[in-house]
């Protein structure tokens, strides 16, 4: 099997030897195998399986080993690691491992010393073996053993004991260690084991001061490349251990080691040794991060403590560009929020004792990140992949993250300090930036601008007067711009006069395909927030706009966001003015759809179709002349008066109705065409909300004709969205009674030829009788709804296997089971038919359904408890006393239990009740008290 595995070309060969030998490796016969594969004269790899199977017996099978083997599998696995000393690495190593899990199943009870007595059996002389061979198989074994600790599978409170003893034992260890890296004549491959061994100790939570003297050997180690970068590990895992903030003496006599290796590091940067310079960056993070609360407490130390804070400053500004040149500044950031959090967590006295020390700090931080945002020189950039490009953006990102940060700090004169290096760096003639200045100083603007309220800053209108002076000469100045006047949009709201010194550069960039998401996110943000500032330019924005749509500039999404902007704008205009411009915007793509429709139907037109709807519902999703969506107080007082007349939405749809009935005609197969046609109503509805009104009669009948014709997902959404809407306006609810009525019989007759292939629309249907039972409860009453067949249908719907569809029809018995008592065709059916409903909640529960689901079944639970508690006792007892029901790995009296459970008094707690679901889904999996439970 195992050659088969190794060497058979044949991959399913391969897969049916490892799934046997998987088997093999639990079975009982594993124990003397094993050994036989360990032979001298078997190969490397068939040697590895045998010490697997040994690890995996004693680490999940212990209990299986009688307590008088426990010394003879001990002395064997002593054995075969002194033989394997000077053989295969990974045999070594996975002996190691095996030797490693008995002993902390067998400490401290059974094997009181473990450690001590594995230095002592490989100290003794055994002239097989040569000293070097048993040295390095000893570390291996120390190596490993905290390692198997961490991912043991040992109980909680094991655990706890175990690491306590292991952390004593660290005596039988340390002080070899020491040795071994103290010695002249030690090599280096032994000093670098020696080193590892010490930073799988350390993550056992041992004393910091216990390792004082191995961190010093390991910061003398980093003189030497060969072990430069195990020292870095092992003195950052000694310093980052949670534990280690306790022991602060400690940690102060580190600053000095860690401080003096800024020699080292200048060196390394200026010979471009990324690797060291990136070490010594993480032990001066490690120690800065981990520790800045602690070191900050101690006053006496400041001028220490400041001298590691700059060395961290030096590695935040490292010469070079992220990340081709460097990737160490990175490593910093975090430590600028922790330094900053600690600082403001101090009480108001002292922290502003440590303020006076750290804002020159901070301000030379924001000029050092600044630096560090800036694009390298075009010719440069032009050589990157687009790989590091994106990193460079992405650290960009994070840059600004910081700045906005460190705002807090900082407060209202960092946007001044800004301000003036910018006003300095555009108005000095005699020495003429770069446009990377220029960018990062607008960048660190947006950063802030973009998140914090600026209104109240003095500097803004400074800076929106400078923006208009930049000569913008590349893209990603232009970009910047266009984000910085983005996010400024809020401000230009409460200044209106000054809207006329941006908006032409917006307008100007929308022409530039390169510019696209900034200039058209741009746009939208000034036509959300200062749209009733706008009407003087409006004529010009649409004019643009028309004409960047026209040549199809832009991509499909920025199309949109252009539509979106442009139904903001017009919002605030009067209504002639509104339709005026309408007319203009919109004729062109009625043309083309008028065009479109005549069309035999082919993949390149639908693109154009979906297009085009797409532009008008995008259009239609912000167009609102009456303001249901401004919470601003201050819009008041710039609102135009709400209009009388029908609605400009409203007139352009009736005008192009029939146009778009005809397309569906064409397209009624085609799922996404009938979406993207619903789209255009369903968004207009939700905006226009009671204005739709006059659109009532004839969308419900479209929607009728297409359901008939071929059932679509997304015309049962617009009908529930219609339910949601006019439910309470008995003018326009008959046309939407008669669509609910017809949508449900064209839903159950596609429930009897069987509905398996339409998840989607039974979901939607779910989703539209539920909100019909929230919004419209007497549409149960009519004559000629058959509720038991509903009612049929949502069992059924509760057995498919998409998860999304049976939590809809969850929904849907949860809203009709409280209707009971008030609806008697509905309290009729469900005493009749509740049984079968119990029935799929139970079968589900019984591990049918996705765990994901419980607490939607145990709504319904709670709902039939709360409605029809005493039809419930009876039918659960009955259910209950089927054979293997709901699952074969339930006893009678544990299905008792539960059944007594959710009968009890507790029925009225749905936090309790969905925790008695949770509880008997785990028994009935045959889950419960394994591992997957431990986060469920």
């Amino acid at each position: 099997a195992l050659h088969q595995l190794y060497y058979d070309p044949n991959i399913e060969n391969k897969n049916l030897a490892q799934k046997w030998l998987m088997q093999a490796q639990v079975s009982p016969q594993a124990w003397h195998f094993s050994w036989l594969l360990l032979n001298m004269d078997k190969v490397p790899e068939i040697q590895y399986f045998g010490a697997s199977a040994l690890h995996i017996k004693i680490s999940r099978y212990w209990n299986d080993i009688p307590a008088d083997q426990y010394e003879t599998l001990k002395s064997q696995l002593f054995t075969h690691i002194t033989r394997f000393a000077s053989g295969s690495k990974i045999v070594l190593t996975r002996l190691c491992v095996a030797l490693a899990s008995l002993a902390l199943s067998m400490m401290p009870e059974a094997w009181p010393c473990a450690v001590a007595d594995m230095v002592r059996m490989f100290q003794a002389e055994d002239s097989n073996v040569d000293g070097r061979a048993r040295c390095l198989a000893l570390l291996e074994l120390l190596t490993v053993l905290p390692e198997e600790f961490q991912t043991s599978r040992l109980p909680q409170y094991r655990k706890g004991q175990v690491r306590s003893v292991l952390a004593q034992e660290c005596g039988s260890v340390f002080p070899l260690l020491e040795q071994l890296l103290q010695q002249q004549d030690s090599p280096g491959f032994i000093k670098q084991k020696v080193l590892k061994c010490f930073s799988s100790w350390v993550q056992l939570e041992i004393p910091l001061m216990d390792c004082e003297n191995l961190i010093q050997a390991a910061f003398t180690s980093l003189q030497d490349p060969e072990l430069f970068d195990t020292a870095v590990e092992a003195v950052v895992n000694a310093i980052s251990q949670p534990d280690a903030q306790r022991y602060v003496n400690t940690l102060l006599k580190l600053i000095p080691p860690v401080l003096g290796l800024q020699e080292q590091l200048r060196q390394a940067v200026q010979s471009g040794d990324m690797e060291t310079s990136h070490g010594i960056c993480r032990i001066a993070v490690a120690l800065g991060e981990n520790h800045s609360r602690a070191l900050l407490d101690q006053v006496e130390h400041w001028q220490s403590f400041l001298a590691l804070v700059n060395m961290i400053m030096f590695c935040t500004g490292i010469p070079g560009h992220y990340p081709v040149n460097e990737t160490t500044s990175s490593l910093t950031l975090t430590f600028w929020y922790t330094l900053q959090d600690d600082i403001l967590s101090f009480e108001p006295d002292k922290q502003a004792v440590y303020q006076q020390v750290y804002r020159p700090v901070y301000f030379q931080l924001v000029d050092v990140l600044l630096h560090k945002a800036q694009f390298p020189s075009d010719e440069e950039y032009g050589f990157w992949s687009s790989d590091e490009k994106e990193q460079f953006r992405i650290y960009r990102v994070d840059i600004s993250d910081t700045l906005m940060y460190v705002y807090e700090m900082l407060g209202a004169e960092l946007l001044s300090s800004l301000y003036d290096k910018l006003g300095r760096l555009l108005t000095n003639t005699e020495q003429p930036s770069t446009w990377q200045h220029t960018e990062a100083l607008l960048y660190g603007f947006q950063s802030i601008a973009e998140t914090i309220d600026v209104n109240y800053s003095d500097v803004v209108p400074g800076l929106i007067g400078l923006i208009p002076r930049i000569s913008i000469s590349n893209v990603q100045l232009a970009d910047t711009v266009m984000f910085t006047i983005g996010a400024l949009s809020e401000w230009l709201a409460d200044h209106p006069v000054m809207i006329n010194n941006v908006l032409p550069l917006v307008l100007q960039a929308l022409g530039n395909p390169e510019l696209s998401i900034s200039s058209v996110s741009t746009l939208k943000k000034i036509c959300r927030e200062c749209k009733y500032d706008l009407p003087p330019y409006a004529a010009n924005i649409v004019a643009v706009s028309q004409e960047v749509l026209m040549k199809q500039i832009h991509k499909t999404s920025q199309c949109m966001w252009l539509m979106q902007a442009l139904g903001f704008l017009l919002s605030a205009l009067q209504v002639e003015e509104i339709l005026k411009n309408l007319h203009s915007l919109i004729t062109p793509y009625i043309q083309q759809l008028e065009k479109l429709a005549d069309e035999t139907p082919n993949p390149s037109n639908k693109l154009a179709i979906i297009h085009i709807l797409g532009l008008l519902s995008n259009l239609f999703t912000t167009l609102d002349i009456s303001h249901h969506d401004d919470d601003h107080e201050s819009t008041e007082v710039k609102k135009p008066p709400v209009q009388q007349g029908p609605n400009p939405v409203v007139v352009v749809l009736q005008q192009v109705f029939q146009l778009i009935q005809k397309v569906l005609s064409k397209w009624l197969n085609d799922a996404q065409v009938v979406e993207s046609v619903c789209a255009i109503f369903e968004k207009s509805v939700k905006t226009l909300l009671d204005d739709f009104a006059p659109m009532v009669p004839q969308l419900c009948e479209m929607l009728g004709q297409m359901y008939s014709t071929i059932p679509q997902a997304s015309a049962i959404d617009l009908t529930r969205q219609l339910v949601h809407i006019f439910a309470h306006e008995p003018a326009h609810f008959p046309p939407i009674k008669a669509l609910f009525l017809l949508v449900t019989s064209v839903t159950l007759t596609l429930f009897q030829q069987g509905p398996r292939d339409h998840p989607d629309i039974v979901d939607s249907f779910m989703q539209l009788l539920a909100q019909a039972l929230k919004r419209k409860p007497d549409l149960f009453l009519c004559s000629n709804l058959d509720v038991k067949a509903v009612f049929q249908c949502g069992v059924l719907s509760l057995k498919f296997p998409e998860a999304p569809t049976v939590k809809a029809s969850c929904g849907f018995f949860t809203e009709l089971l409280p209707r009971c008592g008030e609806i008697a065709p509905v309290g009729q059916v469900v005493h009749e038919n509740g049984k079968v409903l119990l029935q799929a909640v139970l079968e589900g529960v019984g591990g049918q359904a996705s765990r994901s689901l419980m607490d939607h079944f145990a709504e319904i639970l709670f709902a039939l408890n709360k409605h029809c508690f005493s039809y419930l006792s009876i039918w659960i007892k009955e259910a209950m006393q089927q054979d293997g029901f709901p699952s074969a790995r339930v006893s009678p009296e544990q299905k008792e239990t539960f059944s007594q459970q959710i009968l009890s008094r507790e029925r009225v707690n749905k936090r309790r009740v969905k925790e008695m679901v949770k509880e008997f889904t785990l028994l009935c999996r045959g889950l419960h008290g394994t591992d997957y439970t431990a986060d469920y």
